[in-house]
Protein backbone atom coordinates (compact mmCIF):
# COMPACT_ATOMS: atom_id res chain seq x y z
CA UNK A 1 0.00 0.00 0.00
CA UNK A 2 2.97 2.38 0.68
CA UNK A 3 4.59 1.69 -2.04
CA UNK A 4 1.61 2.73 -4.06
CA UNK A 5 1.23 5.90 -2.30
CA UNK A 6 4.97 6.70 -2.95
CA UNK A 7 5.33 5.65 -6.58
CA UNK A 8 2.20 7.87 -7.52
CA UNK A 9 3.57 10.95 -5.61
CA UNK A 10 6.78 10.44 -7.11
CA UNK A 11 7.50 13.27 -10.11
CA UNK A 12 6.82 11.73 -13.41
CA UNK A 13 10.31 11.77 -15.66
CA UNK A 14 8.44 13.93 -18.34
CA UNK A 15 6.21 16.40 -18.24
CA UNK A 16 3.79 14.79 -21.17
CA UNK A 17 2.88 11.98 -18.66
CA UNK A 18 2.46 9.65 -21.23
CA UNK A 19 3.13 6.71 -19.14
CA UNK A 20 0.45 7.03 -16.55
CA UNK A 21 -2.48 7.75 -19.12
CA UNK A 22 -4.92 5.30 -20.36
CA UNK A 23 -4.28 3.15 -23.61
CA UNK A 24 -5.80 5.79 -25.46
CA UNK A 25 -4.58 8.82 -24.84
CA UNK A 26 -1.01 6.84 -25.39
CA UNK A 27 -2.15 5.48 -29.44
CA UNK A 28 -3.26 9.31 -29.85
CA UNK A 29 0.57 10.25 -28.54
CA UNK A 30 1.76 7.47 -31.06
CA UNK A 31 0.28 9.16 -34.02
CA UNK A 32 1.20 12.36 -33.51
CA UNK A 33 4.84 11.48 -32.95
CA UNK A 34 4.77 9.90 -36.40
CA UNK A 35 3.39 12.99 -38.09
CA UNK A 36 6.19 14.90 -35.82
CA UNK A 37 8.74 12.52 -37.21
CA UNK A 38 7.24 13.18 -40.68
CA UNK A 39 7.38 16.89 -40.12
CA UNK A 40 11.14 16.59 -39.14
CA UNK A 41 12.08 14.40 -41.68
CA UNK A 42 11.47 16.88 -44.25
CA UNK A 43 13.39 19.34 -42.75
CA UNK A 44 16.54 19.02 -44.15
CA UNK A 45 20.11 20.42 -45.46
CA UNK A 46 20.97 18.82 -48.76
CA UNK A 47 24.13 16.41 -49.00
CA UNK A 48 25.05 13.53 -49.81
CA UNK A 49 25.00 10.22 -49.68
CA UNK A 50 23.13 10.87 -46.41
CA UNK A 51 21.11 14.34 -46.25
CA UNK A 52 21.27 16.11 -42.71
CA UNK A 53 17.60 16.37 -41.47
CA UNK A 54 15.51 16.90 -38.00
CA UNK A 55 14.72 13.30 -37.32
CA UNK A 56 17.53 11.99 -34.82
CA UNK A 57 16.10 15.21 -32.72
CA UNK A 58 12.67 14.42 -32.79
CA UNK A 59 13.86 10.30 -32.11
CA UNK A 60 15.21 11.85 -29.02
CA UNK A 61 13.03 14.01 -27.65
CA UNK A 62 10.23 11.68 -28.59
CA UNK A 63 12.00 8.91 -26.43
CA UNK A 64 12.89 11.31 -23.50
CA UNK A 65 9.39 12.24 -23.46
CA UNK A 66 7.82 9.27 -24.33
CA UNK A 67 9.90 6.53 -21.78
CA UNK A 68 11.90 3.70 -23.91
CA UNK A 69 8.82 1.40 -24.39
CA UNK A 70 6.60 4.05 -26.01
CA UNK A 71 9.24 5.82 -27.40
CA UNK A 72 10.59 2.80 -29.28
CA UNK A 73 7.02 1.88 -30.70
CA UNK A 74 6.68 5.32 -31.75
CA UNK A 75 9.72 5.18 -33.93
CA UNK A 76 8.98 1.44 -35.39
CA UNK A 77 5.24 2.72 -36.19
CA UNK A 78 6.84 5.59 -38.26
CA UNK A 79 9.16 3.18 -39.58
CA UNK A 80 5.94 1.19 -40.80
CA UNK A 81 4.57 3.79 -42.84
CA UNK A 82 7.37 4.63 -44.42
CA UNK A 83 7.87 0.73 -45.06
CA UNK A 84 4.27 0.91 -46.65
CA UNK A 85 4.62 3.62 -48.49
CA UNK A 86 3.90 6.66 -46.73
CA UNK A 87 6.08 10.03 -47.54
CA UNK A 88 7.12 10.17 -44.05
CA UNK A 89 11.19 10.09 -44.59
CA UNK A 90 13.62 12.84 -46.06
CA UNK A 91 14.79 10.37 -49.22
CA UNK A 92 11.41 9.07 -50.19
CA UNK A 93 12.25 6.00 -50.55
CA UNK A 94 9.65 2.79 -49.72
CA UNK A 95 9.29 -0.40 -48.49
CA UNK A 96 12.42 -2.35 -48.64
CA UNK A 97 14.52 -0.53 -50.67
CA UNK A 98 14.12 2.37 -47.17
CA UNK A 99 16.20 -0.56 -45.83
CA UNK A 100 18.75 -1.27 -47.95
CA UNK A 101 20.23 1.86 -49.40
CA UNK A 102 22.88 4.20 -47.43
CA UNK A 103 20.30 5.61 -44.91
CA UNK A 104 18.96 2.35 -43.76
CA UNK A 105 21.66 1.99 -40.90
CA UNK A 106 20.71 5.30 -39.91
CA UNK A 107 16.96 4.59 -39.92
CA UNK A 108 17.11 0.79 -37.92
CA UNK A 109 19.38 3.03 -34.92
CA UNK A 110 16.07 5.11 -34.57
CA UNK A 111 14.23 2.36 -32.51
CA UNK A 112 17.21 2.13 -30.52
CA UNK A 113 17.97 5.94 -29.87
CA UNK A 114 14.46 6.97 -28.64
CA UNK A 115 14.86 3.70 -26.50
CA UNK A 116 17.88 4.81 -25.07
CA UNK A 117 16.99 8.54 -24.80
CA UNK A 118 13.74 7.15 -23.29
CA UNK A 119 15.57 4.88 -20.50
CA UNK A 120 17.76 7.62 -19.32
CA UNK A 121 15.00 9.64 -18.81
CA UNK A 122 13.22 7.76 -17.19
CA UNK A 123 16.50 7.86 -14.82
CA UNK A 124 16.63 11.44 -14.51
CA UNK A 125 18.20 12.41 -17.35
CA UNK A 126 15.39 14.45 -18.28
CA UNK A 127 14.59 18.08 -18.03
CA UNK A 128 14.85 18.36 -14.48
CA UNK A 129 18.47 17.85 -15.16
CA UNK A 130 19.40 20.03 -17.90
CA UNK A 131 23.38 18.65 -18.53
CA UNK A 132 22.23 14.78 -17.75
CA UNK A 133 19.39 15.69 -20.35
CA UNK A 134 21.89 17.06 -22.82
CA UNK A 135 24.11 14.03 -22.13
CA UNK A 136 20.88 11.82 -22.89
CA UNK A 137 20.66 14.06 -26.06
CA UNK A 138 24.23 13.36 -27.37
CA UNK A 139 24.25 9.84 -26.68
CA UNK A 140 21.43 9.03 -28.59
CA UNK A 141 22.71 11.10 -31.29
CA UNK A 142 26.14 9.21 -31.13
CA UNK A 143 24.53 6.17 -31.20
CA UNK A 144 22.82 7.13 -34.19
CA UNK A 145 25.68 8.16 -35.92
CA UNK A 146 27.66 5.02 -34.93
CA UNK A 147 25.02 2.67 -36.18
CA UNK A 148 24.46 4.75 -39.40
CA UNK A 149 27.93 4.89 -40.07
CA UNK A 150 29.14 1.50 -39.46
CA UNK A 151 26.52 0.35 -42.57
CA UNK A 152 27.45 3.20 -44.84
CA UNK A 153 30.48 1.91 -43.95
CA UNK A 154 29.96 -1.52 -45.69
CA UNK A 155 28.49 0.11 -48.73
CA UNK A 156 31.39 2.19 -49.41
CA UNK A 157 34.16 1.74 -47.37
CA UNK A 158 35.20 2.86 -44.04
CA UNK A 159 37.29 5.99 -44.69
CA UNK A 160 34.36 7.58 -46.85
CA UNK A 161 31.48 6.55 -44.57
CA UNK A 162 33.63 8.62 -41.40
CA UNK A 163 34.23 11.45 -43.83
CA UNK A 164 30.53 11.31 -45.99
CA UNK A 165 28.34 9.61 -42.67
CA UNK A 166 29.94 10.82 -39.73
CA UNK A 167 32.34 13.47 -39.68
CA UNK A 168 29.85 16.49 -41.64
CA UNK A 169 27.21 15.51 -38.38
CA UNK A 170 29.28 15.58 -35.56
CA UNK A 171 28.10 19.25 -34.88
CA UNK A 172 24.89 18.82 -35.72
CA UNK A 173 24.06 16.19 -33.49
CA UNK A 174 25.66 18.60 -30.77
CA UNK A 175 23.61 21.58 -32.02
CA UNK A 176 20.29 18.84 -31.95
CA UNK A 177 21.72 17.88 -28.46
CA UNK A 178 21.53 21.53 -27.01
CA UNK A 179 18.44 21.96 -28.72
CA UNK A 180 16.95 18.55 -27.50
CA UNK A 181 18.09 19.74 -23.88
CA UNK A 182 16.83 23.32 -23.79
CA UNK A 183 13.43 21.87 -24.72
CA UNK A 184 12.95 19.02 -22.41
CA UNK A 185 14.23 21.92 -19.68
CA UNK A 186 11.61 24.26 -20.57
CA UNK A 187 9.00 22.11 -20.98
CA UNK A 188 9.94 20.77 -17.45
CA UNK A 189 9.91 24.28 -15.97
CA UNK A 190 6.54 24.98 -17.84
CA UNK A 191 5.03 22.10 -15.96
CA UNK A 192 6.40 23.28 -12.70
CA UNK A 193 4.95 26.87 -13.15
CA UNK A 194 1.54 25.24 -14.08
CA UNK A 195 1.68 23.07 -11.03
CA UNK A 196 2.44 26.24 -8.63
Amino acid sequence: MSHTVTSSLAPAFSPLDISRRSLGWQAAAVVAGTAVLALASHIQVPMFPVPMTMQTLAVTLIGALYGWRLGAITVLAWLAEAWMGLPVTATGSIGTLLFVGPTAGYLISFPLVAALCGFLAERGWNGNRPVLAFASMALGNLMCLAIGGAWLAAQIGLEKALLLGVVPFLLGGLLKSVIGAVTLTALARGKAGNAR
